[in-house]
């Protein structure tokens, strides 16, 4: 059941929501600082524009709706109008606003509004209820100054702060919480996501000043080669000939993967924040398009950005901002007639960091205490101690003549110990049963050889866990295990052929 209004529906869901903060809007103080939360896909912009519609009608006073993107402003202006309400945006193009302008709500960048605000060329002072979209950037608390007669409604998707030094409780007073992802699915109005998870070793990365992985780290890791094959695997198991939406950290990796997808004879486009105006519309229109579209960018497409035909999301990328995860995720979640479900690839072991897409969260419990929440995030070191290899079908049926290919280092090492030998015992035994593996599937020592180019994920997979059984577990250290693994290996292969 749904509400008409204008041409625009307002959904059950959405209308109690909707009671509920414009409760706090009569019975709070006129300068009370409200947060409300609604999942990507949820429609945040609906509700704020109907509040926005009600508001002006009931009290007669103006309003200003402020995002952090231009395509955001334009995104609003429509939908405010499709819901009947009369709006001016405040762009690089508006030098001046007087007092006496018939404009009810307006809609402005931060950036743009403080700009004219500052050059006094437009008063605050009309103003009875602003809107923050997108909450949770800290770029909006600079007008706060200018508002403090208004009512503010933040809306955000994940009220946890852009800035871990500036937590959102210190400028919102309350949240409401709106119908959980889970609850949307349920009610047919969000896709379900279908998640793959493939392991990555993140021990390169750094984190920066932000709080996140560093863009150079990244670049390092998801450039190589290794992790390029990892990428165009996975797409090829569970994506092709779907449309499929790629996000990386660094338009260098971007440009790798249109490279890796181009060379595998798949057509796909790059998009970065480089690109002008008319460059960004052909990409986007081509992807809106063309049914099996492969476009690879880098953060431009989280926010202000809806294409529903969307089948695949590749997390490329690792991250550690929750709401980065929710948004790129929520790129695909939007349900179309004929799209109830969609694919997420995560080579980032963001999954594992956050909890599936659609678990329950506690957002009270983050908003109130987000130092909690990112202090228990689970580390890195910790989710890769739990990786499980397992080896792909495709390699499992090169070794059809091997009853047991499996090998607990761990189990092995401990024995190792216990029996007062050598550690390194445990890789000796490890090679000796590749070396056994490659020689009772192939016809000569060449084939053998050629053949044990295909354990390199198992043999990396055994040297981390032995690194981490003898706590050296750099980087540096495991690739010279893994070159003298080889080495040894190849000798161990040549020994059954002599």
């Amino acid at each position: 059941m749904s509400k008409k209004v204008a041409d625009k529906e307002l959904y059950d869901y959405q209308e109690a929501d909707l009671i509920k903060i414009f409760d706090k809007i009569e019975n709070m103080p006129s300068n009370y600082n409200l947060l409300y939360q609604l999942p990507t896909g949820g429609g945040k912009t609906v509700v704020f524009s109907e509040i926005v519609r009600r508001y002006i009608r009931q009290t007669g006073k103006k309003v200003i709706v402020l995002t952090h993107r231009i395509e955001l402003c334009k995104q609003t202006s429509k939908m405010l109008t499709g819901f009947g309400v009369r709006n001016k945006i405040i762009n690089s193009k508006v030098k001046e606003l007087s007092d006496d302008n018939d404009y009810m709500c307006f809609v402005a960048m931060v950036e743009t509004l403080n700009n004219r605000i500052n050059d006094d060329k437009v008063n605050m002072k009309n103003v009875g209820l602003a809107i923050i979209d997108e909450a949770h950037y800290n770029s909006f608390t600079k007008l706060f100054k200018y508002l403090d007669k208004a009512f503010i409604l933040g809306v955000t998707a994940t009220p946890l702060s852009s800035n871990i030094k500036l937590p959102m409780h210190g400028n919102y007073r309350e949240l409401i919480v709106g119908n959980s992802i889970s609850s949307l699915i349920e009610k047919g109005f969000l896709a379900k996501a279908n998640l793959y998870s493939y392991d990555v070793g993140l021990g390169t990365l750094q984190v920066g000043m932000t709080g996140d992985y560093t863009v150079k780290s990244s670049e390092d890791l998801y450039t190589n080669l290794d992790m390029q094959e990892k990428l165009l695997r996975a797409y090829e198991e569970r994506c092709k000939g779907k449309k499929t939406l790629i996000f990386n950290n660094g338009i260098n990796t971007s440009w790798y993967v249109y490279q890796t997808f181009k060379d595998a004879g798949y057509e796909i486009k790059h998009l970065d924040n480089t690109h002008n105006k008319k460059e960004r519309n052909e990409i986007l229109t081509w992807f809106r398009e063309k049914p099996d579209a492969i476009l690879t960018s880098v953060s431009i497409l989280t926010t202000g950005f809806d294409e529903p035909t969307v089948e695949n999301i590749i997390l490329n990328r690792a991250t550690k901002s929750l709401t980065l995860y929710f948004q790129m995720i929520g790129r695909g979640s939007r349900r179309l007639p004929h799209k109830d479900e969609f694919n997420v690839i995560d080579l980032g072991n963001n999954v594992a960091r956050f909890g599936p897409w659609d678990a329950p969260v506690d957002w009270q419990l983050i908003f109130e205490n987000p130092d909690y929440f990112l202090e228990n995030m689970i580390s890195d070191d910790e989710i890769e101690s739990n990786f499980t290899y397992e080896m792909p079908d495709e390699v499992r049926a090169l070794f059809k003549n091997s009853e047991d290919i499996q090998f607990d280092v761990y189990t092995k090492y401990h024995e190792a110990v216990n029996n007062g030998e050598k550690s390194k015992l445990v890789l000796e035994e490890s090679i000796s049963q590749h070396a056994q593996m490659c020689a009772e599937n192939s016809e000569d020592v060449f084939d053998a050889r050629i053949l044990a180019r295909e354990l390199k994920d198992d043999i990396k997979d055994r040297i981390k866990k032995y690194s981490r059984c003898i706590i050296n577990n750099t980087k540096n250290y495991r690739d010279w295990l893994y070159d003298d693994y080889t080495r040894k290996l190849r000798v161990k292969i040549n020994e059954h052929f002599m």
